[in-house]
């Protein structure tokens, strides 16, 4: 344990994102003298800018999209929604804030030490911290510096754009410019359909506004299994969303006007066409708060923008640990949370902690239908050359989906053919981010397809379907 004065640690987390505050609390849990480090609110990007307000826009989507179909189920209502967005943002600012309100709570429960100011490293075991002062305004409280046997870097991750399209903020947008809007666009060009996009995508179209899809890849959600990649296609299409994949423009030549933006757009080889809309939403990936966090004053390595760790999250620098967006890895907050752990255990002295194995770690998407994986597609299981076999579902087989009014996608099991080992989940359709979880634990147990199959689904749930396409990698499933 740390002694000496009120600034000696065993522990300062630099950063209280999800990752960071992960750590902190468990850290201290584990027995150590813990200080959290961060300049903005603890919550981060996921609380505040990205995971909770979106995906509470995209629950006000999908009642929408219910009352709809209120006839269906029997009820019948007078007229069309209406839609009052000012609304949908406060309530999404309510979440936000219940949600924050609970986690500041827990800082003092776990007897975590929390500095709020701009912390930066001076060499691997101090952290020189620029306080906010009484008033609230940074850096106007003095400089605060903290000793540490150990730090976790956990500075997170911003939005980014393409080379030559720069966002202002009212026509080039992006996410976090979209979750302070009050008022809806009337149309909407999203470029990229990874998880942001296709999220933000599905929100859009569900409260009216007309959106149009450029992905670069030749699939939506690239990363995802092209049967899910196809599947989500179509629902969009269907559903009257305009898709263009493999979509070339010129990022240099967007040309912002009085009413929107215009892009001349087409798939490639093609001639491209103009496109209009009112405002264009940037949804390309982000990028690594590696900058002026005082990394050149330790040994740290970074590569292609982000920090170089091990299996245990630790850095070529001895005391310095690195977890979250910084380190590349998934870019999800659960897996921050995940690699926060670990590097807690191990800095803790847990000689049984296990190395991060980003395969095995769940991935969801809240579009409508949603998405969640974890594991090898099919296409990685050719490229390595595993031999495998399939089981596949669909949702029409499965009760609850019917009952439900949301029956569209299908649960796809990958088994190893000669180990039986899982080697990948997917999923698409209803409340597949909830369903995953039991994949995730199938996967932390080494359960095989017949194991997951053989325990018991309750009925009728959605649940079931996981147990069937497990069955179905053998041919044995019952119910389809």
């Amino acid at each position: 344990m740390a002694v000496g004065s009120s600034n000696d640690f065993d522990l300062v987390v630099l950063g209280a994102g999800t990752g960071g505050y992960t750590a902190a609390f468990r850290a201290a849990q584990l027995g150590l003298k813990v200080a959290l480090v961060d300049d903005d609110k603890i919550g981060g990007t996921c609380l505040h800018r990205g995971c909770i307000p979106t995906k509470a826009l995209l629950e006000s989507a999908a009642v929408v999209d219910r009352v709809r179909h209120a006839r269906d189920y029997g009820v019948t209502l007078p007229g069309e929604p209406g839609i009052d967005y000012a609304q949908m943002a406060a309530r999404r600012d309510q979440v936000v804030k219940r949600m924050w309100t609970g986690l500041k709570t827990l800082v003092d429960k776990n007897k975590v030490t929390w500095v709020a100011g701009r912390g930066r490293l001076d060499g691997p075991q101090r952290i020189r911290v620029r306080q906010r002062g009484e008033d609230g305004e940074p850096a106007t409280g003095g400089e605060r510096v903290l000793q540490a046997t150990d730090v976790i870097v956990a500075t997170g991750s911003r939005v980014k754009s393409l080379p030559g399209l720069v966002p202002d903020g009212t026509r080039i947008v992006t996410s976090d410019d979209v979750l302070r809007m009050t008022e809806l666009p009337k149309d909407v060009v999203i470029v990229g359909a990874g998880a942001v996009g296709v999220e933000f995508a599905s929100m859009f179209h569900d409260v009216g506004v007309k959106v149009t899809v450029l992905e670069y890849a030749p699939v939506l959600v690239p990363l995802e299994d092209r049967d899910v990649s196809q599947a989500l296609e179509r629902s969009f299409t269907r559903r009257g969303i305009t898709v263009m994949t493999s979509a070339r423009f010129d990022s240099a030549a967007v040309s912002v006007e009085r009413d929107g933006i215009c892009v001349l757009v087409g798939p490639e080889g093609k001639e491209p066409q103009e496109l209009r809309a009112e405002i264009m939403l940037v949804a390309t990936g982000r990028a690594a708060n590696i900058e002026e966090i005082g990394l050149e004053t330790t040994k740290v390595e970074t590569d292609r923008g982000i920090v170089r760790v091990n299996g245990r999250m630790r850095t070529k620098e001895p005391h310095v640990y690195a977890v979250g967006d910084i380190v590349g890895g998934l870019w999800l907050a659960h897996t921050a949370a995940h690699e926060g752990i670990l590097a807690a255990h191990t800095i803790a002295g847990d000689r049984d902690i296990h190395e991060i194995d980003y395969v095995a770690q769940p991935r969801a998407t809240y579009c409508r239908p949603e998405i969640a994986s974890i594991g090898l597609t099919e296409q990685q299981c050719k490229d390595q050359g595993l031999p495998y076999k399939i089981g596949k579902v669909p949702f029409q087989a499965i009760a609850k989906a019917v009952i439900g009014g949301e029956h569209e996608g299908f649960a796809k099991i990958i088994g190893h053919a000669e180990t039986d080992r899982t080697l990948g989940v997917h999923l698409i359709g209803p409340h597949v981010t909830d369903l995953v979880s039991e994949a995730s634990l199938a996967f932390s147990l080494e359960a095989a397809p017949w194991e997951i199959g053989a325990a018991t689904h309750p009925h009728p749930t959605l649940s079931e379907v996981l147990g069937e396409a497990a069955l179905a990698v053998d041919g044995r499933s019952i119910n389809f």
